[in-house]
């Protein structure tokens, strides 16, 4: 492979995984019911609602989950992984489907991760509470380390909650079929 196909297949990998990565935001944020007036939350909200917006007449909701949302980020998934095929100059297959189906979830475990192990360091600063990503990344991670802390009590005045759920993140992300492919 030439390094024009690299450059081209790291872009179009950067930036359609940039773009799944705010969607997913959006989706966690709308769940945990997330401050939607958190400049952060803001910016995910305008990049993403011109084409989320109209999905929704659509693709109902279901509880508090935005169906739409991940409607068009598992679309997203799919155009990237066709494009790929093209530029490593692959046939297309109707295992993109699965395989888009089977990134997205991937691109789930290592949102939370990343987030969590963001909020973790951050939360070692006394800057953090201030902060409107911290706040952010708090309602996102909480449904997910809530259960954790519960059970684990501190040790030596640690939390290890964030520790223990990364870890179990890792191993999910493992278990995920073809997962060394999608990554």
């Amino acid at each position: 492979m030439s390094p024009l196909n690299d450059a081209s297949l790291f872009l179009v990998n950067t930036l359609f995984g940039l773009y799944v990565y705010t969607l997913i935001a959006r989706f966690l944020l709308q769940a945990s019911r997330a401050d939607f007036y958190n400049p952060l939350a803001q910016f995910i909200w305008r990049v993403t609602n011109p084409v989320v917006q109209p999905l929704q007449r659509w693709v109902p909701r279901w509880r508090s989950w935005d169906l739409a949302t991940l409607a068009f980020a598992w679309v997203v998934l799919v155009l990237n992984l066709s494009l790929d095929f093209v530029l490593l100059g692959v046939a297309w297959s109707p295992s993109v489907i699965v395989l888009a189906l089977l990134k997205l979830l991937l691109m789930f475990l290592t949102f939370y991760t990343f987030s969590i192990l963001i909020q973790a360091v951050m939360s070692w600063f006394g800057a953090a509470g201030h902060s409107p990503a911290y706040g952010l990344l708090f309602a996102l991670n909480e449904p997910l380390l809530r259960p954790v802390r519960r059970r684990l009590p501190l040790i030596g005045g640690l939390d290890l909650s964030p520790l223990l759920v990364i870890i179990a993140l890792q191993v999910l992300s493992i278990l995920v079929p073809l997962a060394p492919v999608l990554r």
